[in-house]
């Protein structure tokens, strides 16, 4: 029996009339339409994430946290803000810790003429330094090529590239999980 992958998908910008969750409500459909990937949504925006360790979070906080705890694998959508990722983001991660070890991140991201390529090489050390694994497979947004109704103009590219990237993120967290749940730890 294939226990489906248990994904969380993370919106990271927090910000007033954020284009994130457009974003995130189309993907949903496309993940929804495999067996082998279990989806769901954590929003920063929702988060109530303290600005330092605390040992009494908020119980939206401990929702957050737990929810991201009992995922296999991590999708980052993230905005690009001033060549880099939001400080949500930042605090998201740091807040949260072990939960990332020996987990695969992929990301889609978006903004500007980068597409929010350069937010992505910046989280790449930050999520190696708790020992993630960040997939190669991106997809990214240029300029919001989106259409009023939350569907991509590019339809057939969007849909390819969001495929591929949950099949590559499907082999990496199936064979971490594998690996985490049998103890194959890499030893000094």
């Amino acid at each position: 029996m294939n226990t489906p992958l248990r994904t969380a998908l993370i919106i990271a910008s927090t910000r007033e009339g954020r284009f994130g969750p457009t974003i995130a409500r189309w993907f949903e459909t496309i993940a929804a339409t495999r067996t082998d990937i279990e989806l769901t949504t954590a929003d920063l925006a929702d988060a109530d994430l303290p600005a330092h360790w605390t040992a009494h979070p908020t119980p939206r906080a401990r929702q957050f946290t737990e929810q991201l705890a009992t995922a296999d694998a991590y999708i980052i959508l993230t905005p690009e803000y001033n060549h880099s990722f939001p400080a949500s983001l930042k605090q998201a991660i740091d807040t949260t810790g072990d939960i990332w070890h020996r987990k695969p991140v992929a990301f889609i991201s978006y903004g500007g003429l980068s597409g929010g390529l350069r937010a992505v090489e910046q989280l790449r050390p930050v999520l190696a330094e708790l020992h993630a694994t960040t997939l190669r497979e991106t997809l990214s947004f240029h300029q919001f090529p989106f259409d009023q109704d939350g569907q991509p103009l590019n339809q057939q590219a969007s849909e390819q590239a969001a495929t591929t990237l949950l099949t590559d993120l499907h082999w990496w967290g199936s064979a971490l999980r594998n690996a985490r749940e049998h103890h194959l730890t890499p030893t000094a």
